[in-house]
């Protein structure tokens, strides 16, 4: 008998299985077309697993053909270049059947359903290797696992390691104390590699160049190589756990708020900690209450029954995925995990398009979680996204948030600073007890995230106590990060005052003040952006003044411009001035960034608040040359930046 195999047949490992198990093929000329050669060489130079497996079969096969077992036979021309990229369409299986052709007693073997199709319309003999549906034996990996393993550590040179233990408490185990080779675990691979070809529960979930990751039943596999690598590594993870939405603490408020309306659903905790095991009990809830719900998946790891589909990414791309679910109406979809900035996007269209989301996000807490959201999605439209927020710790509902939209003055700004205007404020408020725990909100052109101190947790008030005497070191230390990031624009000395842990006043030269600050405010703001703090820059000249009161009042009195209370010039721009502040008005140009200029002068930079107007001290040398600048009958002009 003679038996023409193809790559997918190959990569499948039945050949050899079927000879030294069932003894069918004893005897027969395996004849390998270099087509197959040259495709499975292709892949393992990419790094793709199924390449080496591949390789490993044929070698496996030649072993068989040394004992005299099977005669092997390599024909056929070797593929260009251009035809191994064309693989994809189908050229390297052409070339296959080409090679079938020319041998009418053989049999041509493929596991691929659309080359069997086609090898008997071009009528060839063809053996259809159909995926194997029953049970299977168990796989070398599985007999690292016991009913305790969350997870399974093979790498090569390294001793077998285990993460056994629950949610809450689970801890490392060495399996053996002999280390495994690199042959050992290749073989591990490969056995892997077969089964999610034939297992309708397997499938490669990803691969590429280093990687592969392969999902089999409730078991995600991942495969790592060299050069992604620095040595062959295996490591499997199996829930050992299948909750109940019941099995939750405060699993009543989560039902009541699914089934009241609320549909933008975050569940936030640091990895490994349970967010999936909770988003798939809230998916089998939410089909079991009669509600069309779907996931979306990269890679495919929530266990649901057969009638909830997981989706993955649709070409590479859950935008491309998301698309469809908006054609399908689904009621849910349970989005697990966003990761990339496109995933918070797809998040935000799909809710604002009214299909109710629950989404996974890894983050400390709930605070952290929104600010992931910040910058990928427009800041006015994350509370009509996320309406709650479900914080994980130790496996079950730790905390249970509610996000609130308002426009005031932020409660974490000094009374002192009487010039802050209202703006919009997202609150997140513990659903518990109602108290506000964090607050975000925009401040001098950046995006701040602030918590407030939770008095009635006892681990809150513990580390408060121990890290208050090491405050004042740390803000030493932001003292000095600022110092240096400012010095790059200033050749003269940078004097830091710290309003508290998220404020500081800095102090520099009048004149470098605009080049720090810069056009659009766009220095100062990856200033802010890289330290986490908000920074108020000012020229010397007004700490000055603050540092000599009687000094400055007598000066002022004397020196200071005069304006009217109230005044307009020609381009519609008005000018207030009251005992502290100069204030611009400027309702055009609300919520903008501008430049103001002086004549054909430009003087600063500023961002117009909510009720178009630009307010800053009435004693700051740049109101001062403003002032004078007016006086003088010089246009005062706004141009957006």
């Amino acid at each position: 008998m003679k038996l023409i195999p193809d790559t997918s047949v190959v990569i499948d490992g039945r050949i050899t299985s079927m000879i030294q198990e069932s003894g069918e093929y004893k005897g027969a000329t395996i004849i390998v077309p270099e087509a197959v050669i040259a495709e499975l060489e292709a892949q393992a130079n990419q790094g793709r697993e199924i390449g080496f497996s591949g390789l490993t079969e044929l070698q496996e096969l030649s072993k068989l053909a040394d004992e005299g077992i099977i005669k092997i036979e390599y024909v056929g021309e070797r593929p260009s270049l251009d035809q191994v990229k064309l693989a994809s369409g189908g050229e390297i299986d052409a070339l296959i059947r080409r090679v079938a052709l020319d041998y009418d007693d053989a049999k041509f073997i493929t596991s691929d359903v659309v080359q069997s199709e086609v090898a008997k319309a071009k009528g060839l003999d063809v053996i259809y290797l159909k995926p194997q549906i029953g049970d299977f034996s168990p796989l070398m990996i599985d007999n690292y696992f016991d009913e305790n393993t969350l997870a399974v550590f093979l790498k090569e040179r390294a001793k077998p390691v285990a993460k056994k233990g629950t949610l809450k408490e689970s801890k490392n185990v060495v399996l053996s104390d002999d280390s495994i080779s690199e042959y050992e675990l290749k073989h591990i691979a490969q056995e892997i590699l077969e089964r999610a070809k034939r297992d309708p529960d397997g499938f490669i979930e990803l691969e590429k160049r280093g990687i592969t990751i392969v999902q089999i039943g409730s078991m995600r596999i991942s495969i790592a190589r060299r050069p992604f690598s620095d040595g062959m590594e295996i490591t499997a993870v199996r829930p050992i756990v299948n909750r109940n939405i019941d099995d939750y603490n405060k699993a009543d408020v989560v039902k009541n708020r699914l089934l009241a309306g609320r549909k933008g659903i975050i569940i936030t905790g640091t990895p490994g900690i349970g967010k999936t095991t909770l988003a798939q009990s809230i998916a089998i809830y939410l089909s079991e209450k009669e509600y069309s719900v779907k996931t979306m998946e990269a890679p495919r790891d929530i266990q649901v029954p057969d009638h909830i589909t997981q989706y993955t990414a649709l070409e590479g791309s859950m935008e491309n995925t998301s698309e469809v679910m908006l054609l399908m109406r689904p009621d849910f979809v349970i989005f697990d995990e966003l990761r990339k900035s496109s995933d918070f996007g797809v998040f935000a269209d799909m809710r604002l398009a009214g299909i109710g989301m629950v989404g996974v996000v890894h983050a400390n807490d709930a605070h952290d979680a929104l600010q992931r959201f910040i910058g990928k999605t427009e800041f006015g439209i994350i509370p009509q996204i996320i309406d709650t927020i479900i914080s994980i710790k130790d496996g079950d509902i730790s905390k249970i948030y509610d996000v609130s939209f308002e426009f005031k003055v932020p409660e974490s700004i000094p009374d002192e600073d009487d010039d802050i205007a209202s703006r919009p404020v997202i609150s997140v408020v513990n659903s518990d007890n109602k108290e506000r725990e964090s607050e975000i909100f925009c401040y001098d052109g950046a995006t701040i995230v602030l918590k407030f101190p939770v008095a009635d947790e006892p681990e809150t008030s513990e580390v408060l106590s121990i890290t208050l005497p090491d405050e004042d070191i740390s803000l030493k230390l932001v003292e000095r990060e600022i110092q240096r990031e400012i010095g790059r624009f200033t050749d003269g000395s940078v004097e830091v005052k710290m309003q508290n842990e998220n404020k500081a006043v800095v102090y520099i030269d009048d004149k470098d003040v605009p080049a720090a600050i810069g056009k659009g405010g766009k220095n100062v703001a990856a200033i802010v952006n890289k330290l986490s703090i908000g920074i108020d820059i000012r020229p010397r000249s007004e700490l000055s003044r603050t540092n000599n009161t009687e000094q400055v009042v007598e000066k002022t009195s004397s020196l200071e411009p005069e304006l009217p209370s109230s005044s307009a010039n020609s381009n519609g721009i008005e000018i207030k001035v009251d005992k502290k502040f100069l204030s611009i008005m400027a309702k055009e140009h609300k919520g903008k960034i501008v430049d103001v200029f002086g004549g054909k002068e430009y003087l600063f930079t500023a961002t117009v608040n909510d009720q178009g107007e630009i307010h800053m001290s009435k004693n700051n040398s740049i109101a001062m040359e403003m002032i004078r600048r007016y006086n003088d009958g010089e246009e005062i002009r706004l141009r957006p930046v």
